[in-house]
């Protein structure tokens, strides 16, 4: 399984806009064929910061996720409201195996 981790910080007027262009890019990931999870979190102490966690059967298909057209819908629509550029994380899974 493939992880990223996406660390996301937003501008405060922009929280919810955020959130619901987000949600849309979820709702399309999760329907990708290898998409195991595509998790929104938001930082209880500083609703500003986001993760998104990815998580994706193979290099390809997290690969196959940077050409969608939702993805890249997302990425344009979000890029003005960041704070900050986004850092996407790679991990390696322990467990489940």
């Amino acid at each position: 399984m493939i992880v990223t981790c996406v660390h996301v910080r937003v501008k405060p007027d922009h929280v919810e806009d955020f959130i619901k262009a987000t949600k849309r890019n979820h709702e399309a990931s999760i329907q990708e064929p290898d998409n195991s999870r595509f998790d929104i979190l938001q930082d209880q102490d500083d609703p500003t910061h986001f993760i998104l966690y990815e998580a994706y059967t193979s290099e390809a298909g997290a690969a196959a996720h940077k050409q969608t057209e939702h993805y890249l819908t997302w990425r344009e629509t979000v890029a003005p409201w960041m704070a900050e550029p986004r850092q996407g994380i790679p991990y390696t899974v322990i467990a489940p195996e």
